[in-house]
């Protein structure tokens, strides 16, 4: 059986709610703004990019997507015109046809709406037809609110890798680790489109 070449690209992803936006000098200042909030939020990531942390949020996003093994998107409302977050394809391996996706934050205006499950259908659409057989999620087993977004989106939840990293805080981070596979593709597809029905989707 031929194994399908896996490669992503650097072009807007673009859905009817929002468009994902690679990162460029062009929308540097927006992504500083719609992340310059919620401090409590970033207390738990494993990065901060807010208030005097965005200069090395960025500068090292920048340097890995130039390495091929990232890829940077600001979150851009297509409502409002405003960009209200941020997410990444992170961790491109290419020769195992995985990625992962994350470096996600959402300003508090943007929770709870379309901007996630549209923004989670636009990258995972993009990665399966470009090639994908895995898409992982990872996040902080403190962080209660997004495993509970990871699993409304319909990724399986396999396990807790313990003692995984150490935050920009300080702490030693046990990450609870999610996937969803080409063949859990389908019927996430269909669950995140009639979510997004809820709010006028086609």
């Amino acid at each position: 059986m031929s194994v399908k070449p896996f490669a992503l690209g650097n072009s807007p992803l673009i859905g009817q709610f929002v468009c994902l936006e690679p990162y460029a000098e062009a929308n540097r200042t927006e992504v500083q703004s719609a992340l310059d909030c919620d401090l409590e939020a970033w207390q738990i990531f494993a990065v901060s990019g807010q208030g005097e942390h965005f200069e090395s949020w960025w500068t090292n996003i920048v340097q890995h997507v130039r390495t091929g093994r990232w890829l940077a998107f600001a979150i851009r409302d297509r409502v409002s015109g405003k960009i209200v977050g941020t997410s990444s394809f992170l961790n491109i391996r290419p020769e195992r046809q995985t990625v992962e996706i994350g470096a996600t934050f959402l300003h508090p205006c943007a929770r709870a709406g379309y901007a996630n499950p549209e923004s989670k259908l636009l990258m995972l659409k993009y990665a399966f037809a470009r090639g994908a057989r895995r898409v992982e999620l990872l996040t902080d087993l403190r962080n209660v609110r997004s495993q509970a977004a990871i699993s409304k989106l319909g990724a399986i939840r396999e396990g807790v890798i313990r003692r995984d990293r150490i935050t920009w805080t300080g702490h030693i981070r046990d990450s609870v680790l999610y996937a969803v596979t080409d063949l859990d593709w389908p019927d996430v597809q269909s669950r995140l489109k009639i979510r997004l029905r809820n709010f006028g989707g086609k």
